[in-house]
């Protein structure tokens, strides 16, 4: 099956002057559990080309067994530093979507017409998609096909406000993901403070956190085996 990573373009922390991106955990786990499951992955962004790395991610103590793989995989490097642009992607060409977060999506994938688009369509055609930490903020602008929240009435997760203050960026971020969603109607879930913790709502796959991404990702193989099943 052909699956979809969507990664952020936006490397700028606010007004910081530091740089953010995406988490590399949150992208090397779910690009090896799809692609050990024998999918083929297309990565794409606003931007295209090499979406920027959250610099904190790529620190010693960030370090998991799927980073190192990554750092020793050379054409795996070369296929992220090639991400398509998004708004030449049809969603029609893809059986699922993995949205990676790092606080770069806050800024870019959340207001983004095409990332709006694609998982609209995506989640309309029957076809899962699963986004994990920050990257659940993209949801905000997302529409059902009534015109409500995509988020109204569904089970999600995400990065939590206790987390976002244990990083100490809760006056840095543009706003808080936990906020955002709960005020849209979602029935928000959380586990403990970094703990893996996975939430599936039908199609909708949330992650909560860096230790989620390949729980989240095991999820969307799930949902894209059930589907297999019944089809």
């Amino acid at each position: 099956m052909n699956i979809l990573i969507v990664l952020t373009s936006h490397d700028e922390l606010g007004t910081t002057g530091e740089k953010t991106g995406f988490w590399l955990e949150e992208f090397a786990a779910p690009y090896y559990v799809l692609k050990d499951a024998g999918h083929n992955i297309t990565i794409t962004s606003p931007e295209g080309g090499q979406p920027p790395l959250d610099p904190k991610s790529d620190e010693p103590d960030s370090q998991t067994d799927a980073t190192r793989r990554f750092k020793e995989d050379e054409a795996a490097q070369a296929h992220l530093a090639n991400s398509e642009r998004l708004s030449t992607i049809n969603p029609k060409d893809y059986d699922a979507v993995f949205y990676p977060g790092g606080h770069g999506p806050l800024w870019d994938l959340a207001v983004d017409e095409h990332s709006k688009r694609v998982i609209e369509q995506t989640l309309r055609s029957g076809k899962p998609v699963a986004l994990v930490c920050h990257a659940p903020a993209v949801l905000k602008n997302v529409e059902a096909e009534d015109g409500s929240p995509i988020v109204k009435g569904r089970k999600v997760t995400g990065f939590t406000n206790e987390e976002e203050e244990a990083v100490g960026l809760t006056d840095v971020v543009p706003y808080l993901l936990e906020d955002v969603l709960k005020e849209q109607g979602a029935e928000w879930s959380e586990g403990g403070t970094f703990q893996p913790h996975v939430v599936a709502d039908g199609l909708l796959i949330t992650g909560q956190n860096p230790p989620s991404s390949e729980p989240a990702a095991k999820a969307l193989l799930k949902a894209l085996e059930t589907k297999e099943e019944y089809a």
